[in-house]
């Protein structure tokens, strides 16, 4: 029997088919339509040369009474910045600090309490500048292509968006320059008025909704890899931009230490997927292409709506 033209099935066959199909009925074994991959599958047959150990010189171990925070520092994007920070770890400056700070759908903050006061602030360690420039972007061209990550997909805050070392990058071609995005669990170094009156000193995560708007205004230093739980689930400060009203309110800190510092045996054991690696683009495809449980698939994602996956290190 000749088969029916498609242009001639009637329209309510092809309803009846396409609500069979999303009912989940079997389809003809000729039929041989792929299930697309899942991203716990995509990572599961990644290469282990796909994976990353992490730089013991640029990873920052914050120990709080409720776990510990591992923060991986960019020091291609903030290389005066992640200087003064090693240098504050090395001397144990951040020891005994507290997070002062825990703004709602913004940052969790931590640094001196009486950073403000000249006569009773904290010293900064040996080798840690007071005074250091501002570093708000790099020069575009400083990144090879082969390290961007580029990604297709549309971004409101920049005509180029992506991933470099693991980091949310976004950059302006004309202009020449690239920056590290404001992303959930970024970490910056506070300032005040002046632009150049960050020292690493006093540090902060975002915690909420990505604030894109503070590229470009504030120095970023790196990305909270684990603990990030730690800070968002922390009571919530006062009125004044989530200042604690009181001593009491704040989270102290135990220590923050370099990797390097910590033994060998003690380190967190993590791997980071590498952004420049094959698997990566696979990994995106199914963030951007959703399938099982979702109803609509946007085919579209975000700058900040990813992050590169880690795993226990094998």
């Amino acid at each position: 029997m000749p088969k029916m033209p498609l242009t001639l099935i009637p329209r309510s066959l092809l309803s009846l088919a396409m609500a069979a199909m999303a009912a989940g009925a079997s389809l003809p074994a000729h039929a041989n339509i792929a299930k697309p991959k899942t991203g716990a599958e995509v990572l599961a047959q990644s290469p282990d040369s796909d994976w990353r150990p992490l730089d013991p010189e640029n990873t920052l171990l914050m120990e709080l009474p409720q776990g510990q925070v591992l923060i991986e520092l960019a020091p291609r994007f903030a290389p005066a910045h992640v200087a003064n920070i090693r240098a504050l770890a090395l001397g144990g400056f951040y020891d005994g600090l507290a997070i002062v700070r825990v703004q709602d759908n913004f940052v969790a903050q931590w640094g001196d309490p009486l950073g403000e006061d000249a006569a009773k602030a904290k010293p900064l360690s040996a080798g840690a500048s007071p005074k250091i420039p501002a570093e708000f972007s790099i020069p575009l061209k400083s990144i090879p292509k082969a390290d961007f990550a580029r990604l297709p997909d549309l971004d409101g805050w920049a005509k180029l968006t992506g991933f470099v070392d693991g980091f949310p990058v976004a950059a302006d071609p004309q202009k020449g320059r690239a920056w590290l995005a404001h992303c959930y669990a970024t970490v910056g170094a506070g300032r005040s008025d002046a632009p150049d009156s960050s020292t690493g000193a006093e540090l902060y995560a975002v915690i909420g909704q990505a604030p894109r708007g503070l590229d470009l205004n504030i120095t970023t230093v790196g990305r909270v890899l684990k603990g990030i739980e730690l800070l968002s689930s922390l009571p919530r400060g006062g009125t004044n931009m989530g200042f604690y009203d009181k001593p009491e309110q704040r989270h102290g800190i135990q220590r923050v230490r370099l990797l390097a510092q910590v033994p060998e045996a003690e380190r967190p054991a993590l791997q980071v997927l590498r952004t420049d690696s094959k698997t990566w683009p696979l990994w995106l495809d199914t963030r951007r292409k959703r399938g099982g449980w979702f109803v609509y698939n946007p085919q579209h994602v975000d700058l900040c709506g990813v992050s590169a996956p880690t795993r226990a290190a094998k």
